[in-house]
């Protein structure tokens, strides 16, 4: 047990500081390109949920998520593109919420196959796009991963210290309703610092922020969802002591075209 929580743990500083230094350090560019590599890696390890198991299948799965990617960034050049992108990708993210509501136990391979595409896709273009707004975009993106961790952060522990009614236990047993509560409530504290921090009207800011959170809820459970219908505790095994890469980004694949799309109709990063 503390061997695998000091390899967690060691993963996640190893993690947190090389995302620190891209955003940092590094020029937009070199952050879209590890967001891409991130989401290809993510493409192989969601071919599994759809039973392409072989790495010639897992390959091909790839590379049709990775042409995906590069049409939708064409497409996503001009703003008034990007936002009808980012609006379609909004729709999906209600879908995927009534499918947890209604249907999680439905849904073949096919289903599970172009699931991938729908989250992946918008997943690469917010974090790129996010990356390249000027002015302070890879200051935002990494907003982004705090605001989400604090979520994640309070949702564990309040979960751990209150949590008594599940939230979805079809889907994640794990969580329950005492545990998202309080993850709303970090996602609101690290908001309105961010609030002071890129100096924003409180309110707006924290209805966007708070919306981003309950949006990766709905990320993290819809990732579940088809992980569990595979009969896979993790999404790989690239990450010691965290599983895959999938296992990392999954509330994130939502929250990052949510929050782009809540900063343009804020009126973008100025």
């Amino acid at each position: 047990m503390a061997s695998g929580l000091r390899q967690r743990v060691v993963t996640a500083l190893l993690l947190a500081g090389l995302v620190v230094a891209v955003l940092l350090w590094m020029p937009p560019v070199a952050a879209v390109a590890v967001v891409f590599v991130v989401m290809l890696a993510g493409a192989w390890e969601w071919a599994g949920f759809a039973g392409l198991t072989s790495a010639p299948q897992r390959l091909g799965y790839l590379l049709a998520v990775a042409c995906a990617i590069v049409a939708a960034w064409r497409a996503t050049a001009e703003p008034a593109g990007l936002v009808r992108f980012l609006q379609v990708a909004a729709v999906w993210w209600i879908v995927g919420l009534l499918w947890l509501v209604i249907a999680s136990q439905r849904g073949g391979r096919v289903a599970a196959a172009c699931v991938g595409f729908a989250v992946l896709v918008p997943a690469a273009i917010g974090f790129g796009r996010l990356a390249l707004l000027e002015p302070r975009g890879q200051l935002l993106l990494l907003f982004l991963l705090v605001l989400v961790a604090a979520a994640d952060v309070g949702a564990y522990f309040g979960g751990r210290s209150l949590g008594r009614h599940k939230l979805a236990p079809r889907v994640s047993p794990g969580k329950t309703w005492e545990g998202f509560a309080a993850g709303m409530l970090g996602a609101a504290v690290a908001a309105v610092a961010g609030a002071a921090l890129f100096e924003r009207p409180v309110l707006p800011w924290l209805g966007v922020c708070v919306l981003v959170a309950l949006v990766s809820v709905v990320g993290d459970l819809v990732e579940s969802m088809f992980k569990r219908r595979a009969g896979l505790k993790d999404s790989g095994a690239l990450l010691p002591g965290h599983g895959g890469v999938l296992d990392r980004i999954d509330s994130l694949s939502a929250a990052a075209p949510t929050f782009l799309l809540g900063l343009l109709m804020l009126g973008a990063a100025a």
